[in-house]
Order: structure tokens, then sequence, then C-alpha cells
């Protein structure tokens, strides 16, 4: 059998519960390597670390550093734009986020720019004319560094394609990760030849959910956890297709070879697989995985695409 070899596109380590700390309290140690340790074992080959402001993008980039398969963003999501006006002078906050991101470039450590776009499920940490207004601003980040975008889309999906429209020819690519929109919203995204669709837990919930996954051609989609948020639970409408299981524990009752209930985390991108593999009805989830690796590097790791595609070919000889 063909070995799975997966990238997470979207996982928030710079999040406290990777530091073992829950609503601002300590219930066990920081344990990113333990949690690497599961991923690389599971078949997850790359993981890209999501950075949401300034702050933290700088974290993700010294995270991103420790170990030479984890890579990492630079931008400001939507909610949180009022940083860019805070310190009283938004040009510098932007030449600070653009200095990072070449920094990050140089280390070979940024693959994009974001997480970038628009949230109107949330406008009480910032108004639509500033998440506007700061969403355009980084597409001059995309242009000077030519990098590709990593994008949020949540209740926008009308404002966030005519901006994606008006400056289609200031980025070369990019992906609107964790998709839980409509099915127009995804035909919409589908329309821009260099959009792509990342899918995680939040994608598989319900029935509706599964039904706009399947309209997805595989390739234009991603995968991702978008951890420790987004878990497949129970109770979603994909949880039937899960094949893979982890043991878990509380996090009052942690131990270090188990993943915490409730916490999401980058193994479990393979639960993430196998749901789009079981509503796509496809049975060679090596081959499913193979198109999704390949789109993913296309996108992020455009310089090693051929090195990773002949590795896979390579996969699939050995294993005959």
């Amino acid at each position: 059998m063909a070995t799975v070899r997966m990238i997470d596109i979207a996982v928030n380590f710079t999040d406290s519960m990777f530091k073992g700390i829950y609503h601002g309290k300590q219930c066990h140690v920081p344990d990113i390597p333990a949690v690497l340790s599961r991923a690389w074992s599971a078949g997850v080959d790359r993981i890209i670390v999501t950075g949401g402001s300034l702050e933290e993008s700088k974290e993700a980039l010294a995270i991103a550093e420790t170990d030479a398969r984890l890579f990492c963003t630079v931008g400001v999501h939507p909610t949180r734009c009022k940083e860019f006006e805070e310190g009283g002078d938004p040009e510098k906050h932007f030449q600070a986020l653009l200095s990072l991101a070449k920094e990050g470039i140089e280390k070979g450590k940024v693959v994009a720019i974001g997480e970038c776009g628009l949230d109107y499920d949330r406008l009480q940490f910032c108004p639509s004319e500033i998440q506007k207004k700061y969403f355009e601003k980084q597409f001059e980040l995309a242009y000077s560094t030519k990098l590709p975008m990593f994008l949020h889309m949540r209740a926008a999906a009308e404002d966030f394609c005519d901006i994606i429209k008006q400056n289609k020819d200031r980025f070369c690519a990019g992906v609107a990760h964790s998709f839980t929109g409509s099915a127009e919203d995804c035909e919409k995204l589908l329309s821009f030849s260099n959009l792509f669709i990342g899918v995680n837990g939040c994608s598989l919930k319900t029935l509706e959910n599964l039904d706009v996954v399947k309209g997805i051609p595989i390739e234009r989609m991603m995968i991702e956890t978008d951890s420790p948020y987004c878990e497949i639970k129970n109770t979603h409408a994909g949880v039937n297709f899960v094949k893979s299981m982890w043991p878990s524990k509380k996090k009052e009752k942690y131990d270090q070879n188990c993943t915490v209930k409730g916490r999401n985390e980058p193994c479990l991108v393979r639960q993430v697989l196998e749901v789009v593999a079981g509503c796509k009805g496809i049975t060679d989830i090596d081959q499913l995985s193979k198109t999704l690796y390949r789109n993913t590097c296309r996108v992020f790791f455009p310089h090693d695409l051929d090195t990773a595609a002949d590795a896979l070919l390579a996969g699939d000889r050995d294993t005959k």
C-alpha cells in the first residue's frame, strides 16, 4: 500500500492551547514537539503555521525555524485589522509586516501572505470598512514579495470576491481556507483560476457542507486542520467517513502520547482526507492525497514541485 503524504496548510501553533493554557489556566506542559511527532507519524509531510497579526507572525516564524518541515504565513487577520491604526502610523505597520515577510523568505520559511480577508460574522472585533481597507492593503504585500495569499472569508462572499477581482493581477495564487460557504460562494471562488479552497472539520459539519465539498474539484482543493480549532466532532455529518483514530485524554489528565480531547491537531488532517474521499465516493485515498499534495506544492512550494512529484512517484514504485 502506498504511503499517504499530506500537507496541513493551517495550524495555529501560536495559540495558547499548544502551550497547555486553556481559558487562562495552565493545564499541561507546552507540547508542540509531541504534537509534531504524531503528525509526522501520521504521514504529514509539512505544516504551515498561521500568522494572524504582526506579533503572531513573528512568533509563527520563530516556531517555523524549529523544524525543517515547518513553514509560516505573515499577515493580519480581518478581525485584527485595527492594529494597522492603533500605533498611529498604518504605513509603518505595513512596512514592519513587509520586512518580516522578506526576512522569512530569506530563511526559506514564509510561504504566504495572510491570514487576511473578510469576516462579517465577527464585526464586533473590527468594522467592515477597516477590514476591507486593510485586506486590500495586504495585496501590496503579496505583490512586493511575489508570495501567494492565505485567505479568510466568512459571511462576506460578495465583498471578498469584489476585492479579489479588483486585485487579481497583484497576487499569483491563493487559498480560501476553512471554507464553510454555500455552493454559490464556492462557485464564485472557483471562477478565479488562481484560487484554491481549503477544507477542514468546520467544512464537514452538515449534510449541506458535504454536498458543497462534493462539488469542489479535487484539483482545486487543499486540506487542513486549522488546529486547535475545527476538529471533526462526533456530531458532524462527516464523522461516518472517519477511519483513523487516536487515543485522547482530557486536558486535566494530559498524556503526551494521546491527543487532548476537544483540541484539534495536525495528525487529524488524515481524518479530513478520509471524509473528503468518503463524501466524494473516492476509494483510492492515496491518489487523492497525491493530487491534494501537488495542489499545495503548486501554490506554496513551487520551487520543489518536481522534487515532490518525483518523491511521490518513487513512493509508488517502492510499494509495488
